[in-house]
């Protein structure tokens, strides 16, 4: 009440706060939640078509390795394929980067146990369908020019990559004169008994100069 009688005005109810409204979830960018699966059907379509390559090169040589070929080995369309290599030329210049790799990949993880074990071994590789898809590409890439620069690099790279990992595997001092052509030597028989598997697969004779080579390894390493 103020001093001359009155009741003072009720004060105005205070008006609840509006109740505030959680704020709208961040949606994601366009298409980030399939951005990943994208991917990976890609890479995989992308793997099959290098593994697809490699088969028929291995199986019908560069003449019969066609983009559409290839494509119907792996599964997917022409078009699907030329998406990821526009020309005949990327396709197989990839499949040799992908064969070089796979090779050294191949070697890195070839046994350890004793020579003989590592002189099998590195024979095989030289005599299995990733050699013979390499062998293919040389002789392709010996009269196709955009081909040839590319195995020729690759191959060289290959071609220490095995060096090192054999006398890595060996245990061969390449210091003491003999053991670094000694090494050498293994390798280009191995690829000698690569190339005579084209025509036929003589197992029993290569398993002969597969023991002998390692008898002559242990008389040139020592150890």
């Amino acid at each position: 009440m103020t001093g001359n009688g009155t009741q003072p005005p009720p004060s105005p109810a205070t008006s609840p706060s509006p109740a505030t409204s959680p704020s709208p979830a961040t949606s994601p960018a366009p298409g980030s939640r399939t951005a990943g699966p994208k991917q990976d059907r890609s890479r995989a379509t992308r793997q099959r078509l290098l593994e697809a390559a490699v088969a028929c090169l291995a199986e019908r040589g560069w003449a019969g390795s066609t983009v559409a070929v290839v494509a119907e080995r792996a599964g997917v369309s022409r078009g699907a394929a030329q998406h990821h290599f526009p020309t005949r030329e990327d396709l197989f210049t990839a499949a040799v980067e992908y064969v070089a790799e796979e090779r050294s990949q191949a070697l890195r993880e070839l046994p350890t146990t004793d020579r003989p074990t590592v002189v099998a071994g590195l024979v095989d590789l030289y005599t299995g369908p990733l050699f013979r898809a390499a062998l293919h590409l040389w002789v392709a890439a010996s009269d196709e020019e955009q081909l040839r620069p590319r195995v020729t690099e690759l191959e060289a790279r290959v071609g220490r990559e095995a060096h090192r990992i054999a006398v890595e595997l060996l245990g061969a001092d390449e210091s003491r004169p003999g053991v670094r052509e000694s090494v050498q030597g293994l390798l280009d028989m191995a690829r000698g008994l690569g190339l005579a598997t084209l025509l036929t697969d003589d197992r029993a004779r290569r398993e002969r100069v597969v023991a002998q080579w390692s008898r002559l390894l242990d008389e040139a390493l020592g150890g």
